[in-house]
């Protein structure tokens, strides 16, 4: 059996950087186990994959697909950066026609365009509610240490916890902030924190970045992931309320690195849009 496999470098326009996924076209149905024992032999934090929805359905011509994401270790309900690289193959490499993509997932439809030289994610827009302290205080020493913590606040939606630091601290703290997301795997007691945001007010005079994350996920097998559209829908939210802001600019502060630009709309949703490298094609044989 042969699988065309890809991998894409999201939320950057230079190989080598942003955040790789691996994409997977799927002709035909694939047994459900295998979809995680390719995500497990790729390694990458996501394996996506995109399948027909109907018989007649074409990579170059369709424009609704259903698509899945796996990290190494488990299948998730979303993934931005997996989708950027899902929406690049389809419009760069098998060249589709349309200028709308629709993709069935277990999010609901998301849609990914073509702008100008971007590709702009439709997410769904996720609150992040006040947070005690003391619920999570081991999870945040084990991250932070002593660092000063400024805000705290909780998604449900997507059990992703995030960490305000103190606007005192600077872009190059939270890129040379050392941490041991090992560790958060026995830190976190309460049971509902899949997911630890750190993030810093950037300095948006002028053309600079909004704000600045760095975003971890032991409990799925990601101890750092590169850049992460799915932690962008709750930031977007967080930032958006706390800047005033509709239009910003983030910088995911990984070794990688990335750049989103965000727009808030009106009707509870996202737009999260970003460049995309293809570094390899071929095809996976078993």
């Amino acid at each position: 059996m042969q699988i065309p496999i890809f991998t894409v470098d999201a939320f950057t326009n230079r190989p080598f950087s942003g955040n790789p996924a691996a994409v997977c076209l799927l002709e035909n149905d694939l047994d459900e186990d295998l979809h995680q024992k390719i995500a497990t032999e790729m390694n990458l934090s996501e394996t996506a994959f995109i399948r027909k929805l109907k018989p007649g359905d074409d990579f170059t011509k369709s424009s609704c697909f259903g698509l899945r994401w796996f990290t190494p270790a488990n299948e998730v309900p979303l993934c931005g950066h997996a989708t950027l690289a899902s929406a690049a193959v389809l419009f760069h490499v098998q060249k589709n026609t349309n200028s709308v993509l629709t993709f069935v997932t277990l999010s609901g439809e998301l849609k990914a365009r073509q702008v100008k030289d971007h590709i702009v994610l439709d997410l769904p827009l996720y609150t992040a509610y006040p947070q005690e302290l003391k619920e999570v205080e081991e999870l945040i020493k084990a991250a932070v240490g002593d660092m000063i913590v400024q805000d705290l606040r909780y998604s449900p939606d997507t059990k992703k916890l995030l960490v305000r630091l103190s606007d005192t601290y600077e872009r190059s703290v939270l890129e040379e902030l050392k941490v041991s997301a090992q560790r958060f795997l026995s830190a976190e007691k309460t049971g509902k924190v899949k997911g630890l945001i750190l993030t810093v007010k950037g300095n948006s005079s002028g053309k600079g970045h909004d704000f600045y994350s760095r975003y971890f996920a032991p409990w799925y097998g990601v101890l750092e992931d590169p850049v992460t559209g799915s932690a962008h829908a709750v930031l977007s939210s967080y930032w958006s309320e706390q800047l005033g802001k509709k239009e910003m600019l983030a910088f995911q502060c990984s070794r990688r690195g990335g750049e989103l630009k965000i727009s808030v709309r009106n009707d509870g949703r996202v737009d999260i849009a970003g460049q995309t490298a293809v570094v390899l094609k071929g095809n996976l044989t078993f």
